[in-house]
């Protein structure tokens, strides 16, 4: 296969980028997108070019890293599926791809491709835990869960905190992240007893952090990988109401 690449470059956050044109003319359609841009950077580093910059670590769809907008689309064209899954025979011979940052306030471009997303990890630091003690490992049958619940529960565990929700979102909005977090803890026994004190600080850390306002458009778990709901939005704004008139 041969390709037209339009990869976004920029040294840093304080230096403007741009989009910078690359060909590849032996792509094998077996390749996986990071593998196809391994390719161009042994290409760039043989002539002493500096290689394009992009996240990554596990390669299996499991750790999240791996954000990039392919041709406008948060991960590329297929649906439920990271960018490291996504395989180069999704694309045609002769293709341009525009490969682009996930582009967000809260997500600041540290080099090329690669943006910092530690905004997720201080809305987790802030709440999205168990701290209270919980003695030894029950016995499976101590706390009985029913199955609708614990499906629901690791439906919402399955965020992967890549950020695509974010990045698809015309505002901006974490909220499909923060109330995925939110929900698979508050469906659970164990996290039922920090729920008004967790609801109250992520959502807090969410607004400090420069993430925009959910309007519901959906766009969110449309691009999602993992294809966590929108109703956990609903959850969480439930569970945040909740805890107001319980203070009260």
């Amino acid at each position: 296969m041969k390709l037209t690449l339009k990869i976004w470059r920029q040294k840093n956050q304080h230096e403007t980028g741009r989009l910078q044109e690359y060909k590849l003319d032996d792509v094998n359609p077996h390749m996986s997108f990071l593998e196809m841009l391994d390719t161009l950077n042994e290409q760039l580093i043989v002539k002493g070019d500096d290689p394009v910059t992009f996240d990554h670590d596990c390669r299996e769809g499991i750790c999240g890293q791996c954000g990039l907008m392919i041709n406008g689309i948060a991960h590329g064209p297929l649906a439920n599926t990271t960018t490291c899954q996504l395989h180069m025979r999704t694309f045609n011979d002769g293709d341009t791809l525009f490969i682009e940052p996930f582009r967000s306030k809260a997500f600041p471009i540290r080099k090329d491709l690669s943006v910092d997303r530690s905004a997720f990890d201080r809305i987790i630091s802030s709440g999205g835990y168990v701290s209270v003690n919980t003695g030894q490992a029950p016995d499976a049958h101590a706390l009985p869960v029913t199955h609708e619940v614990t499906e629901s529960a690791f439906d919402s565990a399955a965020c992967i905190g890549c950020g695509a929700c974010v990045a698809t979102c015309k505002n901006g909005s974490a909220a499909l992240f923060t109330s995925a977090k939110i929900s698979h803890l508050v469906q659970l026994p164990q996290g039922k007893e920090e729920r008004l004190n967790r609801i109250k600080n992520m959502v807090n850390a969410m607004d400090k952090e420069d993430f925009g306002h959910c309007t519901n458009t959906e766009a969110c778990e449309v691009e999602c990988p993992q294809g966590i709901s929108v109703l956990n939005i609903a959850r969480m704004n439930f569970e945040f109401m909740r805890g107001k008139i319980i203070e009260k």
